[in-house]
């Protein structure tokens, strides 16, 4: 099995990172839009808590996704499949791209909003991390639309990448998707 990647093939390491990530912020987008569906009063206790640990979560995807960065920078990008028009390969790269951006964004987004509410935010019970703008309502509210926004173009973009690797895999037949699931190489 290999573990760093190829000019053909992702290795171990990027295609566990990959679908950590994938569980991860699907795991946060679905509990974000169930915690706001969730109505202030009755919910109380339920909705505190599901916010804490879409905070801690939020972290670990940072962390997880300066990992992956950092991963990726340092081993090959696996050719794509030579067959696409060269208008999907844009495409791919810019949804690639716009995935990095958002796992950065997102996380510091929900920073800034506690930041913004004066509400600490525990980096997994050792430390609170620091307030990263003053405490300002109107703040606190415009964050709370970016965060909300940025979690729905995630979600779109979650589904455009889901929708065109299987696609690939059950139309087009080609190893786009087989390069993701296994670093031994597709037969």
């Amino acid at each position: 099995m290999a573990i760093f990647n190829t000019k053909e093939r992702y290795g171990a390491v990027a295609i566990a990172l990959h679908w950590i990530m994938a569980l991860g912020l699907g795991g946060l987008v679905a509990m974000g839009l169930y915690m706001v569906g969730l109505p202030e009063i009755g919910f109380d206790k339920l909705k505190i808590t599901l916010i804490l640990y879409h905070k801690e979560l939020g972290l670990a995807a940072l962390l997880v996704a300066a990992i992956r960065l950092a991963w990726r920078m340092t081993n090959a990008l696996p050719a794509l499949v030579s067959t696409l028009p060269y208008w999907q390969k844009v495409m791919a790269r810019l949804v690639h791209l716009s995935f990095y951006g958002l796992m950065f964004a997102l996380p510091i987004s929900g920073l800034l909003m506690s930041s913004a509410a004066a509400i600490p935010v525990s980096a997994f019970g050792m430390f609170d991390i620091p307030d990263w703008v003053a405490p300002s309502e109107a703040l606190f509210r415009r964050l709370i639309q970016v965060h909300r926004w940025l979690g729905y173009a995630l979600l779109v973009l979650i589904s455009i990448h889901a929708g065109a690797a299987l696609m690939h895999h059950f139309v087009r037949r080609d190893d786009t998707l087989k390069k993701m699931l296994s670093p031994k190489p597709a037969r």
